[in-house]
């Protein structure tokens, strides 16, 4: 494993070229790619350890953050009631993850659709992640590649679980009320060879105006909303050649654009997760942290429709969980086990935080994770 200090000074040196490169000044999305996907050397590309239950430091630890799927089997056995149903209204046998993590959620997946998936594709940029996953998935090997990049067309059900909010944001900061404002690009420059804030003119906004005399710092999220369109134009370009398209279910803690760009919102939502801890400063550390920001659902879901996707729902996970069958699950399941799962769907835990939203080529039908406390209006 690489020693944290000498995985600092490479990246800071590639950072600092990317730096000099761009003029002295790059922005934090470019910034956000480099820190967690640089090969060998970002977050998500080196050998550090990132998912599990417990923190680095702990005996048997050794972990940055934990996501649903270590918490409990029962988050995966729940949304592969929803990954089932989308197979068969899509007539399709294929499952798409995008990344994987640890390889749990494949693992869940695998173990409760069984013989309904003929192939289960991990499209994933950390090839470090790829030999535990592959272990992890060592019983459903003939079912399971890896790809790095999108074929041109595909069909099959699509699931993302905490990806969306991985993908590089560009960082807007208004000087000033929204009447006289002025809105600035913030970046990343070098002082004195540190890496610091930087501010530029920009003609870029944010979706809606923002109310108030205060200043105010934001993310937009170009790359995730090219990501959905990216994938519905594969998925679009499989129907149109006489495949089946599919459906896709993105897992997530975000919100809809009127609370994302809320006045009191003002200091942003990008923060950094390194040992179960959490800070809000990625220019600190780079390399060994989890660097994220919330997602921006309403903007997810409009990039979906214009790029020829249907909405098929819009809800909370905790919602969406119970209409999957979490609650009959969690019944029969022992008690350490049942109060595990409760964060799933506790509002003060993931329940409320964390949404969902499902996409569909082709005639939507009333999915089963939407059919009770829909938010698709609330977009």
């Amino acid at each position: 494993m690489t020693e944290p200090s000498s995985l600092t000074t490479a990246l800071h040196k590639l950072l600092e070229r990317a730096i000099q490169a761009g003029g002295g000044w790059i922005g934090f999305d470019r910034f956000m790619a480099l820190a967690l996907y640089a090969p060998g050397l970002g977050y998500y590309a080196n050998t550090s350890a990132k998912f599990g239950a417990m923190p680095q430091g702990v005996k048997g630890g050794g972990s940055d953050f934990v996501t649903a799927p270590e918490l409990t089997p029962l988050f995966g056995r729940a949304l592969a009631a929803q990954v089932d149903e989308a197979l068969a209204q899509t007539g399709t046998d294929e499952v798409w993850e995008f990344g994987a993590g640890s390889g749990a959620l494949a693992l869940q997946l695998l173990d409760a659709l069984g013989e309904r998936v003929r192939r289960y594709t991990i499209v994933d940029l950390s090839g470090t992640l790829r030999a535990r996953q592959q272990a992890a998935l060592a019983a459903h090997a003939p079912k399971v590649r890896w790809i790095s990049e999108l074929p041109d067309a595909m069909q099959g059900v699509v699931v993302g679980n905490e990806v969306l909010d991985a993908m590089p944001v560009k960082l807007l900061a208004r000087q000033g009320g929204h009447e006289a404002g002025v809105w600035l690009e913030r970046g990343v420059t070098l002082v004195n060879g540190a890496l610091a804030w930087a501010d530029r003119p920009t003609e870029l906004r944010p979706p809606v105006e923002i109310e108030g005399p205060h200043d105010y710092l934001t993310e937009i999220h170009p790359q995730a909303q090219a990501f959905i369109a990216t994938l519905a134009d594969r998925l679009r370009a499989s129907q149109e050649s006489g495949g089946k398209g599919g459906a896709a279910f993105f897992l997530d803690y975000g919100f809809p654009e009127s609370e994302y760009y809320h006045p009191q919102r003002h200091m942003g939502t990008v923060m950094c997760h390194r040992a179960h801890q959490s800070d809000d400063n990625p220019l600190a550390d780079v390399g060994l942290k989890d660097i994220t920001a919330h997602v921006d659902f309403t903007g997810v879901a409009l990039a979906g429709q214009d790029a020829g996707l249907q909405v098929l729902g819009y809800t909370s996970q905790a919602r969406f969980l119970l209409n999957c069958g979490l609650a009959a699950a969690m019944e029969q399941a022992p008690l350490p086990e049942r109060v595990t799962a409760h964060k799933l769907v506790a509002e003060q835990e993931m329940g409320e935080l964390f949404k969902v939203v499902g996409f569909c080529i082709g005639e939507p039908w009333d999915a089963m994770g939407f059919a009770r406390g829909d938010r698709s209006h609330a977009l």
